[in-house]
């Protein structure tokens, strides 16, 4: 272990990351709102020329650099700041739950080997762990007088999550958006490690594609059903929902790879005036996700969709329509590239074991947008909590400090590593 590693490790404790979970729990960012959050990591990385980046009044990353000789490569530890649900109950109930739980809001906890609250696993225990490492770097730097050859970039992304916007101001603000303003705007590096869940090294990912299916129908009033012509698009889409529910189940099994098994869900439905329900609509809408595998192309999707589509709008006589509505493509890095194999070296020793790839992943980040700009780039996390009755909610909501420990000496093996390569 080179006394650069030994410094930077016997910097990185639980306290420090305990107390780093703790903080950016404690900030609220939902997608859209991330500004104050970036405006306490920018002081955060004061040795770093930390600095704020805004998208616009409420959105903001925050980066910072530690320089060095660059006879060598950048390195970038990056994470994303913003929480997929809010933490406000008028925004999220019902449809997180009949009530806000005490890990679903901005007010962490800490209970032992644990920290809960709004995001503390997913994103902010990742997020948190960077900014600690990123610390213990410069730090050590600094206290060793060490020569390095390429500069640490941190960086906090704003709208990672793939959610669309909150309000009207501005319509793009999750899907990547702020990554890939802090690559337009100069932040770019030769490698890049994202911090996501994930107890292992991830070469690529899927993407996404979002569609909005109408059913069409028949606007009428309930007192003349028996009267005049009746086709009410909520019970077909009912019917097509049923459909596609199963079809979506046996997508992975078309598409599956070595490391992926890309999955769909229905989302969310909307049709009629909730203040009337003494009429029908003329349409009810279907909003679906579906991931693709890499190599897969959003057009051929939809087509297949389509095409499934025409034959139950054949058998239950509907009419209905189908558009791509969003889309972010898969990625891929050469698993052969400096930044996957180095980062598996250095998960197997913090971990004490062998690497072995993980199967059927389908969950979506920022690397996606990391790579498209051409950035090679590995992912790598921490499992989830393993606490009894855990569900989605409060996996993304837990961290344990004995697995930020793991991660952080992970990337702060590759970061001391990256430091010592000539270019």
């Amino acid at each position: 272990m080179s006394d650069l590693l030994e410094e930077v490790l016997r910097r990185i404790t639980p306290e420090r990351l305990r107390a780093a979970a703790v903080a950016v729990t404690s900030i609220p960012s939902p997608t859209g709102r991330e500004a104050p959050l970036a405006e306490w990591l920018a002081a955060q990385m004061s040795e770093m020329s930390g600095q704020v980046q805004r998208i616009d009044t409420d959105q903001a990353n925050a980066v910072g650099r530690v320089r060095s000789a660059r006879t060598g490569r950048d390195l970038m530890l990056y994470a994303p700041i913003d929480t997929l649900t809010t933490g406000d109950k008028d925004e999220d109930v019902p449809w997180i739950g009949p009530g806000l739980r005490p890990d679903m809001r901005p007010d962490p906890t800490v209970d032992g080997d644990y920290v809960q609250g709004l995001g503390a696993g997913n994103p902010k225990g990742h997020a948190a762990c960077v900014l600690v490492v990123g610390q213990a770097y410069a730090e050590a730097v600094a206290a060793t007088n060490a020569e390095t050859k390429g500069d640490l970039v941190l960086a906090f992304g704003a709208g990672g999550m793939p959610t669309n916007a909150l309000d009207s101001r501005r319509a793009n603000t999750g899907h990547g958006v702020g990554a890939s303003f802090l690559l337009e705007r100069g932040w770019y590096t030769d490698h890049a490690i994202i911090a996501k869940p994930g107890d292992f090294v991830a070469h690529d990912e899927v993407g996404l594609c979002w569609f909005e299916l109408t059913v069409n129908g028949i606007h009428t009033y309930a007192g003349s059903r028996h009267r005049l012509p009746y086709s009410n698009p909520i019970v077909a889409a009912a019917e097509v929902i049923t459909r596609l529910e199963r079809w979506l189940a046996d997508f992975p099994a078309r598409h599956r790879t070595s490391t992926a098994a890309p999955q769909g869900i229905i989302g969310s439905i909307a049709g009629g005036w909730e203040r009337m329900p003494a009429v029908t609509p003329a349409a009810c809408r279907v909003r679906l996700d579906i991931r693709l595998a890499p190599g897969q192309e959003p057009l051929a999707v939809r087509r297949e969709l389509a095409d499934f589509l025409r034959g139950v709008a054949g058998e239950l006589a509907a009419e209905i329509d189908c558009e791509l509505v969003n889309h972010i493509p898969a990625s891929a890095t050469d698993p052969g590239a400096w930044v996957i194999t180095e980062t598996i070296r250095a998960w197997e020793a913090a971990s004490g074991r062998e690497h072995t790839p993980v199967p059927d992943n389908s969950g979506a980040t920022d690397a996606n947008i990391l790579r498209a700009r051409g950035i090679p780039t590995a992912r790598v996390g921490m499992p989830k909590a393993p606490l009894p009755g855990i569900d989605f909610a409060l996996g993304m909501n837990t961290v344990q400090v004995t697995e930020m420990r793991r991660l952080s000496e992970v990337l702060a093996r590759v970061a001391v590593a990256n430091s010592e390569e000539e270019r």
